[in-house]
């Protein structure tokens, strides 16, 4: 039996004054008191697509297949916050994405076309291009949380230009998860 390894595709915030403003309201968001599990400052990303768990070969067929996702460099600007489900019962705190959406999902639908040749199942979600800051684990504190968000829902965190998107692996463990690259593909120079 082949080994298995859970792996997701990305883009990194390659911009520090981005992060910095991610950092900083995710700390806003924790000092309400609420019950969240924030993400860490090392994982904050855009997810592409969650793949889970697949075997070693066929994580290097996704990375064969991958290399040939042709992509020029794009503008990413992130702006607002929102959540998942819904404002009055917030699971997953994100920051939003106003700019380069088209090219996000263009990447996304070469990535699932890809995927379902490899026989992976198709997403179960509608892609919304965002990034996580937190998970809200209970109701303590929360209309001080929904309150926050609600003052702060156009903040503008910064733009950032998209030159790779990542394969990368994650690792569960008590503290959280722990990312590592396994392959990236940057994008085409003009």
């Amino acid at each position: 039996m082949s080994e298995v390894i859970r792996v997701f595709i990305a883009v990194d915030i390659s911009e520090q004054s981005v992060l910095n403003n991610l950092i900083k309201i995710r700390e806003l968001l924790v000092e309400t008191g609420a019950d969240l599990k924030p993400v860490a400052d090392e994982n904050l990303h855009i997810t592409i697509r969650f793949i889970g768990e697949v075997p070693i070969n066929i994580v290097n067929n996704i990375c064969n297949e991958m290399s040939k996702i042709d992509y020029k460099p794009f503008k990413i600007k992130v702006q607002g916050i929102g959540v998942f489900p819904s404002i009055s019962r917030p699971r997953v705190i994100w920051a939003g994405v106003t700019e380069g959406i088209n090219e996000l999902t263009q990447i996304h639908d070469s990535v699932e076309k890809i995927l379902r040749k490899l026989g992976i199942p198709p997403d179960r979600e509608k892609f919304i291009p965002h990034i996580t800051l937190a998970r809200v684990r209970s109701d303590r504190n929360i209309s001080k949380l929904v309150k926050l968000i609600n003052s702060i829902v156009t903040y503008e965190f910064g733009e950032f230009v998209v030159n790779e998107i990542v394969l990368k692996r994650s690792i569960l463990t008590q503290s959280g998860p722990i990312y590592s690259n396994l392959f990236s593909v940057k994008a085409r120079q003009i």
